[in-house]
């Protein structure tokens, strides 16, 4: 089995400061084999805030897959924005447009949703499924194969439409062609996991979605700060969400999800 800590949406430049040195202990506890970051490291794509970032994620276990948000491309800065608008974050964080783990039991690669045209929402392209699929074929049936983006391909039930990444069937058409089993994400600082079965038909397809909250930023949108610890094998994940508590001055579980897989389906384990 391994582990995979989740953090998303970082947001440097309106981060918690308090809560930064308690995630490290925490995160470090976990024991990752592998950090996934899915986007929003920054508030404003600001070079000071890509390095504020920059000093986090060297305080944290690796290998790390880390991917651009929205907020990772600059918004008032229109030149840059158009001309250059990852520029900063392939400087501070990584130049690998799409980073990959390999081992005997998980692969992983993460891919950038965040485009320059959309100043929230985000898409993906054929040239990334292709990607995904060259790198997934050949797999052992038994490792599971794990995808990061920012923007989410399912949404709980109070979410907008429009914060569905952009090509998503097209995406999850690609996905079930390689057997991808667990789709990463975050963009709307709120946490959830569910089958993608509840959205999309694929023929007896169906990966697993797991969104992250917020982990540091300022704005938790009525949630506490939160990251996911998920574990995970060929035949079970279970996803520990940890919640800031206040009053305890530390990152604590709030609840456990667990989800099996029959076939080329994930589903909720019954309680």
């Amino acid at each position: 089995m391994r582990t995979i800590v989740h953090l998303s949406d970082l947001h440097f430049g309106r981060v918690d400061a308090p809560l930064l040195d308690p995630l490290v202990a925490t995160v470090a506890a976990a024991r990752p084999d592998v950090l996934a970051v899915s986007g929003d490291l920054t508030q404003r794509a600001r070079g000071s805030q890509f390095m504020e970032a920059r000093a986090f994620l060297e305080r944290l276990p690796r290998p790390q897959i880390v991917v651009p948000g929205n907020h990772d491309v600059p918004l008032y800065d229109v030149v840059r924005r158009f001309a250059a608008p990852l520029r900063r974050f392939r400087r501070y964080i990584t130049d690998d447009p799409a980073p990959l783990h390999l081992d005997d039991e998980i692969a992983v690669i993460g891919l950038n949703t965040a485009r320059s045209l959309t100043f929230k929402g985000g898409r993906l392209n054929e040239d990334q499924m292709r990607l995904v699929k060259r790198n997934f074929a050949g797999l052992h049936p038994s490792v599971l194969r794990v995808v990061v983006t920012h923007h989410p391909f399912n949404l709980p039930v109070s979410a907008d439409e429009d914060d569905l990444v952009g090509r998503a069937s097209m995406a999850m058409q690609a996905f079930s062609e390689c057997g991808v089993d667990l789709l990463l994400s975050g963009h709307l600082h709120h946490t959830h996991s569910e089958s993608t079965s509840a959205r999309y038909e694929l023929g007896g397809y169906s990966a697993l979605v797991v969104q992250a909250g917020t982990a540091t930023s300022t704005r938790g949108r009525g949630e506490a700060n939160s990251f996911n610890v998920i574990r995970l094998d060929s035949a079970r994940i279970e996803v520990d969400v940890m919640r800031w508590q206040p009053d305890g001055g530390m990152f604590a579980l709030a609840g456990t999800d667990v989800f099996r897989r029959e076939g080329t389906e994930w589903a909720r384990a019954p309680a």
